[in-house]
């Protein structure tokens, strides 16, 4: 069996999230964290990005960079969306992820974490401009 080119597919995902994701990527009980979510298997993560793609607004997910040592892929990311609230707050979450893959190239664990705290992001919500 050929390796995936997990690499270049995480790149394309990257530039047109949340819409048209490739899911091959991932093996069908990978691990996913970020600060507000732990679940197992793509099918939830299929649902998690469904509801970012039904309630945000102009998401953008803007790839810094992105590495890869051995089987692991390290990527540095900004977030930003519109929140659906009348004043339309735009949110922005500097971050980064940290990927495990198998021998077949598939991703067993996936982590995001923010480099700002996750009450910071809240407060985004309540400012005014």
């Amino acid at each position: 069996m050929q390796q995936l080119d997990t690499v270049s597919i995480l790149k394309q995902d990257y530039e047109k999230f949340p819409n048209d994701q490739n899911y091959s990527i991932y093996a069908e009980d990978f691990y996913f964290e970020d600060p507000f979510n732990k679940f197992q298997g793509v099918e939830m993560y299929k649902q998690m990005i469904g509801l970012i793609t039904a309630g945000l607004i102009d998401v953008k997910l803007n790839l810094l960079e992105l590495t890869q040592s051995g089987n692991t892929i390290k990527t540095q990311w900004m977030l930003s969306w519109t929140a659906p609230f009348p004043w339309q707050p735009r949110i922005n979450i500097p971050g980064r992820s940290e990927a495990e893959l198998n021998e077949d190239g598939l991703i067993v664990k996936h982590i995001d974490y923010w480099d700002i705290p996750a009450a910071d992001v809240l407060k985004q919500l309540f400012q005014l401009t």
